[in-house]
């Protein structure tokens, strides 16, 4: 029995640190308190954070104890890891603003009722000068400088401030304080996690097991999942929005993405791909099943079967959709350029882009391909653009 959750557990993990310490601890039966921690730097999360989030859900379903940690004080430090430079920390009140949003966002795949939201300030800002030190004192220069960021910055003769030392500390004492059996993270905090286990040896604990979960690459498969690079999928996109990013990801890459997001039996992804790969099946259809079932995650069924029906009549049918945002603009007596317009109304970030799309060939008017970047457009005239797969707007001209 608990060997079938252990393969369970595996499925897209990275590394189990140690797995027959997991193993031992699942034998005995009684529901492990598992940690994952959040460092609340961004309001929006993607479908990259998601990853270990849905790792928390297999354990949770499992019976176990889940311990979603809010990072409020260690946000307001930095994490430095994987920058090679300094990181702005946060103020109290953006912290605490992202911190609601995560929590909303998070609810949509844990069961709020069954999951124990911690915040590190809570025993953090407990914690004297002196207690400080002395946890400061159970770690080395020596064993901080073997993690790979630090070592870059210092043999490149970057700065490194103390405070940054005390990052993977405290992490690593939030295992103590929570009393962790096995903690989450992604491939980059794999050397936070391990110094949990240290720490916890330390203050007399069992310590914890260290799972680590891959970075998601995004939808170019190549460079990771970030709303920076758009090539992201959040989880407040439109229905219409995912639907659409999904369908654009590469075959190979949806397999990556059924590993690490679906809830589907792996057995059964693999049956998929199997018949992919002899022809039997068409892989739009594997994509089409992961969009809805992502869709009906974060919204609903209804929104899952309208995104499908609206995909159909837009890009099969290439037909125009009936709702679209409304935009109205003033033209001047000479009209304007098609780039303004479309930047003007939001389908573009800049001219440029603008630009760039026409060129591409991926701008149309009432359904027609633009071709000249430096086409004018009189006023009195009502038109609906579109720019892309996915972006319309009825945009009307006024003088």
């Amino acid at each position: 029995m608990q060997e079938n959750i252990l393969m369970q557990l595996r499925r897209g993990t990275d590394e189990i640190l140690i797995e027959a310490d997991l193993l031992k601890k699942l034998q005995t039966g009684k529901p492990l308190r598992i940690k994952a921690g959040f460092d609340p730097t961004a309001p929006d999360l993607h479908l990259g954070h998601t990853v270990l989030i849905n790792k928390l859900k297999q354990f949770q379903d499992a019976g176990h104890d889940i311990l979603f940690l809010i990072g409020d004080f260690t946000a307001m430090i930095g994490d430095p890891t994987g920058k090679n430079v300094t990181r702005k920390p946060l103020s109290k009140e953006d912290v605490l603003a992202n911190s609601q949003t995560y929590q909303e966002q998070v609810f949509k795949i844990l069961d709020s009722e069954k999951t124990q939201v911690m915040f590190n300030s809570t025993w953090l800002d407990k914690m004297s000068p002196a207690e400080l030190i002395q946890l400061a004192a159970k770690h080395t220069v020596a064993r901080m400088l073997e993690r790979d960021d630090f070592n870059k910055r210092y043999k490149s003769g970057q700065p490194i401030a103390i405070h940054e030392f005390l990052y993977p500390l405290i992490q690593g004492y939030d295992s103590v304080a929570m009393r962790a059996d096995v903690e989450l993270g992604g491939t980059d905090q794999k050397f936070n996690l391990l110094v949990g286990r240290q720490l916890q040896e330390v203050y007399g604990q069992a310590p914890q097991v260290a799972m680590t979960m891959p970075i998601l690459e995004g939808l170019d498969g190549v460079q990771k999942m970030s709303k920076s690079l758009g090539n992201y999928i959040g989880i407040k996109d439109t229905p219409e929005d995912m639907f659409g990013k999904v369908m654009s990801i590469s075959d190979d890459l949806m397999w990556r993405y059924y590993e690490l997001l679906s809830f589907q039996p792996m057995q059964q992804v693999n049956d998929w791909r199997l018949a992919c790969t002899r022809g039997e099946m068409n892989p739009r259809n594997c994509k089409v099943s992961f969009a809805q079932e992502i869709i009906t995650r974060f919204h609903n069924v209804a929104a899952a079967e309208k995104a499908l029906a609206d995909f159909e009549a837009r890009f099969q049918r290439n037909a125009i959709p009936d709702e679209m945002p409304e935009v109205t603009l003033s033209a001047g007596i000479e009209g304007i350029a098609i780039a303004n317009i479309l930047k003007e109304a939001g389908l573009t970030e800049s001219t440029s882009e603008s630009i760039r799309m026409i060129k591409q060939g991926g701008v149309k008017i009432e359904g027609e391909k633009i071709a000249d970047p430096k086409l004018m457009i009189l006023p009195g005239t009502t038109h609906v653009y579109q720019v892309g797969k996915r972006k319309f707007a009825r945009i009307t001209l006024n003088v």
